[in-house]
């Protein structure tokens, strides 16, 4: 029996078998404050409503019990459980059958700093004048009672473009976890979700116990979230003054993947005879490249480097992209939207002509559009929309590595975010190369990728020195050049520490790492992103490597901090 946990004290399992195993993003992510109130019912009220909502934030819930309780279910959402204690929990098996299709406003919540903020709305894309009429999901008081509802309301689109209808802007004076209900439909059919049994390390943690979703007995998706439709109308002969809409914002960093140090076998660093050719595998979009002599790209996170870590300020982001720029490097990549980083990147990469690499990163409580993390990121990014900043994106970064993910779940995962970005660039996921070569990944995840993204990391490899750093890359690269018949490898992290413990052959310093970025640039530079600008003291330093906290190499790029 299948279940996805999204259990805040587990570290995700990896193959004892891989070489390249570092820095995981989902501890940091299990913190973003997806924890739900009790109650996950909704009651659905039907009116029209012309104007602008107010957001209500509903009451803090009373504190948990020591026993877990059993939450109340109308529609099949994931549940969130609290778990109190530390121990052992069984969830039961719950059973719900929905005999008609069933919109209602589901309530999710996100994370945000002190400040103004618009959030929630419903978000559509239209090719000319337009008036579009939507249901869109918000919130009623009635005598003390807070309750989600769904209302509609008709808006005139005076031109081509992307717009969020409906959308709740709400002022905060510290950060805040605020509730917004956005509209799911789910169609008639039996959703089961499994029993789960689970041990809790750390107090109060909270475990999402998703429903199975019923094979659809149409192409029709289940569920889905509502998108306006639209109706095409001559060019409104009065002004209509178009809006202006913030992505959200969350404010808990997301760090970089974590590798468990492994003695495996190295992996070849010679080009691999492995293809996996598919016939429906269509050419694939080249990827931009960088500029010779230069890396292709560097990591950036807009997270601060003290112990404390936290989000560093839209002036501290803009010294940071300027520096980037300063040296040469065309092109950063960040993991996910977090910390403003839409607004704040994005404003910065726009000013000093820096493109992006966008990513998606995927952890529990599900590999699908429906998780809640990945729901706000992929909003984000809809409203944010600067196509002309993305050089590619990428979703998920190691999910099925980490167990996050199965081929199957994350092929459809890529898919899905296809057909929700008007984005037309390219689109691929990041993975270790040995996870490229298992033919059942390769041949789900090549058909929906336009290029093989992978991370490739020399210094988990036993038998690599330093200054063999660039050669093992280049055969990493190889390898994946010849993985998706028709479609280039690019190298999405490699890099090298500048202190930790050596394993094996492969010793941190500075002047190794320094050794080892500069035979990797001239290896393989214009197709790979160094990995990372900065080195983070909030990471975990208790590693086998205990090289976490140390990867940050601006220094050997040439950009001054």
């Amino acid at each position: 029996m299948k279940a996805i946990l999204a259990v805040a004290a587990l570290a995700a399992g990896a193959s004892a078998g891989s070489i390249h195993q570092r820095h995981n993003h989902a501890h940091a992510h299990a913190k973003k404050g997806y924890e739900a109130e009790e109650t996950c019912g909704c009651t659905t009220v039907y009116s029209t409503y012309f104007g602008e909502p107010t957001l209500v934030f509903p009451p803090a819930p009373p504190p948990e019990p020591t026993t877990v309780s059993t939450t109340e279910v109308v529609v099949p959402t994931p549940v969130p459980q609290t778990c109190p204690t530390t121990g052992v929990y069984t969830f039961t098996a719950t059973t719900i059958t929905l005999t008609d299709a069933t919109t209602v406003p589901v309530p999710y919540t996100t994370s945000v700093p002190a400040g103004t903020h618009t959030l929630g709305g419903v978000t559509t894309v239209v090719t000319t004048a337009t008036t579009v009429v939507c249901p869109y999901a918000t919130v009623s008081t009635s005598e003390g009672v807070t309750t989600s509802v769904i209302e509609s309301t008709t808006y005139v689109c005076p031109s081509a473009g992307t717009y969020t209808i409906a959308p709740t802007t709400t002022t905060v004076t510290e950060d805040t976890t605020v509730t917004i209900p956005i509209v799911t439909s789910y169609p008639a059919g039996t959703y089961t979700q499994p029993e789960v049994v689970t041990t809790i390390y750390e107090t109060s943690t909270v475990v999402y116990c998703p429903f199975d979703i019923p094979t659809p007995s149409t192409s029709e998706v289940v569920p889905t979230t509502y998108v306006a439709e639209s109706i095409p109308v001559p060019e409104p002969t009065y002004p209509v003054e178009t809006p202006t809409y913030v992505a959200e914002p969350t404010t808990t960093p997301a760090p970089e993947p974590t590798y468990p140090v492994t003695t495996a076998e190295p992996e070849p660093s010679t080009t691999s005879t492995k293809t996996t050719p598919k016939p429906t595998n269509s050419p694939g979009k080249t990827p931009d490249k960088g500029v010779p002599g230069k890396p292709w790209a560097v990591t950036y996170t807009p997270y601060g480097t003290s112990a404390s870590g936290g989000c560093k300020s839209q002036s501290e982001v803009n010294h940071d992209i300027a520096a980037i720029a300063g040296a040469g490097v065309t092109t950063i990549r960040v993991y996910s939207t977090d910390c403003s980083t839409l607004e704040f990147v994005g404003g910065a990469a726009e000013s000093h002509g820096i493109k992006m690499i966008l990513g998606i990163f995927v952890d529990e409580p599900g590999c699908n559009a429906h998780n809640p993390s990945v729901t706000e990121q992929i909003s984000a990014i809809k409203a944010w929309g600067k196509w002309n900043l993305v050089s590619l994106i990428t979703v998920g970064n190691e999910a099925v590595l980490h167990g996050y993910c199965t081929p199957s779940e994350l092929a459809g995962l890529i898919s899905t975010t296809k057909q929700q970005l008007s984005y037309t660039g390219p689109y691929s996921t990041a993975e270790t190369v040995n996870i490229w070569q298992q033919e059942e990944f390769s041949s789900l995840i090549c058909p929906v990728v336009d290029f093989v993204g992978a991370n490739a990391h020399a210094f988990f490899n036993t038998e690599t020195t330093a200054d063999q750093a660039g050669d093992f890359v280049k055969g990493q690269l190889d390898i994946i050049d010849n993985v998706c018949s028709g479609k280039e490898g690019r190298i999405m992290e490699t890099g090298w520490p500048s202190a930790g413990q050596a394993l094996g052959q492969a010793v941190p310093g500075f002047s190794q790492q320094a050794s080892a970025i500069k035979s990797i640039v001239k290896a393989v530079g214009d197709k790979a992103v160094i990995f990372s600008l900065t080195s983070d003291a909030w990471k975990d330093g208790n590693t086998q490597c205990q090289c976490e906290q140390h990867w940050g190499c601006a220094s050997v790029l040439g950009i001054s901090m």
